[in-house]
């Protein structure tokens, strides 16, 4: 498998530039819990894609505990998509 060509944190970075542009000089609020609403859902979407919706591989994939998963999976409305 071949590396990502921009690295994570790059792209990131790219995203929040072209988020702030978009402002017009208004000031963002609560900037830090968007960034990890819109980056944990696909994060989430990805692990249980590529763990072939196993919670316990997604999870140790993750670094997090199944139960932890299994919360997140909620919050964001995905255990219908993933078999839970």
């Amino acid at each position: 498998m071949n590396p990502p060509t921009t690295p994570l944190h790059e792209a990131v970075r790219a995203a929040l530039e072209h988020y702030w542009r978009t402002l017009e000089g208004d000031e963002p609020r609560d900037l830090y819990a968007l960034v990890l609403r819109e980056v944990e859902r696909p994060l989430l979407e990805c692990a249980m894609r590529h763990c072939e919706s196993n919670q316990t591989r997604a999870a140790a994939c993750l670094g997090i505990n199944r139960g932890t998963l299994r919360k997140k999976l909620r919050e964001h409305g995905l255990e219908a998509e993933t078999g839970s």
